[in-house]
């Protein structure tokens, strides 16, 4: 064998195994599907206030001055939909402080039986459990950061229910205004 250097040769270089800390790995493979419902119930308060603010608009838009009935409960709309944006900001981006007010609105949502009430009372499920706690606890963005690898894998059944409801509620939306 030669000594002599090949210039064309591929780069050689001693590569260690980077895998993460095995057992912030484990953790988070153990808590990663509640952390993806914790998230999507941060998705639905992003929404929750963008509907809200829309909603507490809408009558300014329209040309409605402030003196009519409804200004105060649309300045309470409009105070509690910039809240829940936070509450989203927060829970998504799964900050202690976003545990809390996610806690304080759901609370409040359980007043809307029946639906309203098990929507919530799955939500403070999420935020209370013991899950929920660890997902919350600062610690639990380090397991994050040196875990990125691992990821939610939705199943094919959830993305067959998905494409039921779009459809669903495309049908529920065309049928209507091309039946006329």
């Amino acid at each position: 064998m030669s000594s002599t250097l090949n210039p064309y040769a591929a780069p050689a270089a001693r590569v260690d195994d980077v895998a993460a800390n095995p057992q912030a790995e484990a953790i988070r493979r153990t808590h990663i599907g509640h952390e993806t419902s914790i998230r999507a119930v941060g998705l639905l308060y992003y929404l929750g206030g963008v509907l809200g603010l829309v909603g507490a608009i809408t009558p300014v838009l329209v040309g409605v001055s402030m003196e009519f009935p409804g200004a105060i409960p649309a300045l309470l709309l409009a105070a509690l939909s910039v809240g829940t944006w936070f509450a989203g900001w927060g829970v998504r981006a799964l900050r202690p402080w976003g545990r809390i007010v996610g806690c304080v609105l759901s609370a409040i949502g359980l007043i809307g039986f029946p639906v309203g009430t098990l929507i919530n009372a799955y939500i403070l499920y999420l935020f209370l459990s013991k899950k929920g706690r660890t997902i919350f606890a600062p610690g639990y963005q380090d397991i994050i950061a040196a875990t990125p690898h691992v990821k939610y894998r939705t199943s094919i059944i959830v993305w067959i229910f998905v494409a039921l409801i779009v459809i669903l509620l495309l049908a529920a939306v065309l049928v209507p205004m091309f039946g006329r």
